[in-house]
């Protein structure tokens, strides 16, 4: 008997290790949509077409798949099953309908929290101590289907989102190969969503990264974790020059007015409760610094600024 037919739409680590876990089971994969590279991005992950390619698997990368064309080159395919695995467009219903076992999404959170955009930045940027990633039937609002299974992830204290992303990457991947069989056979389980228990959040962009200063600092160490390397990092405007803060600790024992710096050797800035002890930071354009570099400095030394000008950031 012929093994049922899989398209995956994938992208990113999540992509790769859950095609990879299809290539790994011996499954039809008839063909693969993802992205092109956008070369304005730090490509940090690893590539689902190379992989693809690597195993003769046709690649696809339509910058909408919802056309009449590319809807009926699909129905050509007849897919079995529709995987879609941190594929970052939405698929239109035309396309869903088109599998007789259906179509699956894996997302990177514990659903029906963090639907939406980024959900591991945006869970460790609200300071939660867990996440996980999530296997669902796919329909026409985002993540709001059926689940199928999940497994959760704890996140740490320090952990960066990067840190949190690699968790959650293995664990897709244990969903799937959970769920696998059970999906190609027809009878995966579905369990429907609690509503009231959602929250959903939209995608973020570089200036979203701005530090509130009067926040207090346990609020702002978890906005530098969310988005400090590789993604567009934490920053703060210093006399009309932007530094990045890639690394800082927070700490209860120390005051001052929000954004005034009230220590340079460690370098620490107060926020709206206790201060942030910096570690790595970096002026756009210039090299990345350590704590180790501002012993010895003064004030108007360390921030490249006059003194008066760098009384605050």
């Amino acid at each position: 008997m012929l093994k049922p037919g899989i398209v995956v739409f994938g992208y990113h680590d999540v992509g790769y290790e859950c095609l990879d876990a299809l290539i790994a089971r011996g499954s039809r994969v008839l063909a693969v949509f993802t992205h092109r590279d956008n070369p304005a991005e730090n490509i940090w992950f690893q590539s689902v077409a190379e992989l693809a390619r690597r195993h003769a698997i046709p690649v696809h990368t339509p910058e909408t798949v919802n056309t009449p064309e590319w809807i009926a080159r699909l129905r050509a395919l007849k897919p079995d099953i529709i995987f879609s695995f941190y594929y970052r467009n939405l698929i239109g219903q035309e396309i869903l309908d088109i599998p007789r076992l259906g179509a699956f999404n894996l997302h990177g959170s514990l659903l029906p929290k963090y639907r939406g955009r980024v959900p591991i930045n945006w869970a460790v940027l609200h300071g939660e101590t867990e996440t996980g990633a999530t296997l669902h039937y796919m329909v026409k609002r985002p993540d709001a289907g059926d689940i199928v299974d999940q497994e959760a992830v704890p996140i740490g204290p320090r952990d960066t989102a990067q840190e949190v992303f690699i968790k959650v990457t293995a664990a897709a991947r244990k969903v799937l190969e959970r769920s696998l069989d059970a999906i190609k056979q027809g009878r995966a389980p579905r369990r429907p969503q609690d509503e009231s228990r959602a929250t959903c959040f939209g995608g973020r962009k570089p200036e979203d990264g701005r530090i509130d200063w009067r926040r207090d600092a346990r609020a702002i160490f978890d906005l530098i974790r969310a988005v400090t390397h590789p993604y567009p990092g934490a920053f703060t405007d210093v006399g009309g020059r932007r530094l990045f803060i890639w690394w800082a600790e927070p700490h209860t024992d120390c005051a001052g007015a929000p954004g005034q710096i009230v220590a340079v050797a460690p370098l620490r800035v107060a926020a709206g409760q206790g201060c942030l002890e910096v570690a790595k930071w970096q002026w756009r354009d210039g090299p990345e610094q350590g704590a180790g570099d501002a012993h010895g400095l003064t004030l108007d030394q360390l921030l490249g600024e006059t003194a008066p000008q760098a009384a605050s950031v």
